[in-house]
């Protein structure tokens, strides 16, 4: 963990969130790897801070699957994505998103359409910057979940949120894997919602999800 950045009086104001953040960013990208142990002792000297937000932050982590608690032990970092996981988290996925990208095409109002196509331009003119990975990771997660916004259905959008799909691919395959076509595919998608063409946007989420698999699975070969 010696490459974790020290906090600043600055990120008082909101510090169990930027404990949380950094956390899961450093194990996302690698510098915390998989099946290491984390103490919050040692946690709460580096940031510098009482062991409260350190627990908070720990707890979050494990609700988002990136940790484990075990008892007398503490916590550790958890193993990556198997080839069957990924298979399985893709399959869910594809349970989920069709559907709710048709009835996004539905139910979708004028704002729901301002906020993805904002996603859009954002992604396109982020995808050459040095931080683009990071920047078009965070855009990903909004996406998808705008997608089941759109779709009036809370119960399945919170149903795909308890799966944490995209904290656990990034996780797998961090740098090098969000590549021009994946803003296509979404530019696609957003396309056929802003037309009211659930067909469309049912068919475009199928592919798009379809092709991020293919992508994450080289990962093994």
């Amino acid at each position: 963990m010696d490459q974790l950045p020290a906090l600043g009086q600055s990120a008082r104001v909101m510090l169990g969130d930027e404990i949380y953040g950094l956390l899961q960013q450093a194990i996302m990208d690698g510098t915390i790897p998989p099946d290491a142990r984390l103490n919050a002792g040692e946690l709460a000297r580096r940031f510098d801070v009482s062991p409260t937000p350190i627990r908070e932050a720990l707890a979050r982590l494990e609700s988002d699957g990136l940790v484990d608690k075990h008892p007398l032990k503490g916590y550790r970092t958890t193993d990556l994505l198997s080839r069957d996981e990924l298979v399985d988290l893709f399959e869910l996925r594809l349970l989920l998103e069709p559907g709710g990208a048709a009835r996004a095409a539905q139910r979708r109002s004028q704002e729901d359409i301002d906020v993805l196509r904002g996603e859009i331009d954002l992604a396109r003119t982020a995808v050459d910057e040095d931080d683009a990975y990071a920047v078009l990771s965070r855009h990903d997660v909004r996406l998808h979940d705008r997608v089941f916004v759109a779709a009036r259905n809370e119960t399945l959008r919170l149903a795909y949120a308890r799966a944490h799909c995209h904290l656990h691919t990034f996780r797998l395959a961090y740098t090098g894997s969000y590549v021009p076509d994946t803003v296509r595919e979404h530019a696609a998608i957003v396309g056929a919602i802003a037309a009211g063409d659930p067909d469309a946007a049912e068919g475009a989420m199928r592919r798009h999800i379809e092709q991020s698999q293919r992508r994450l699975l080289r990962v093994f070969d």
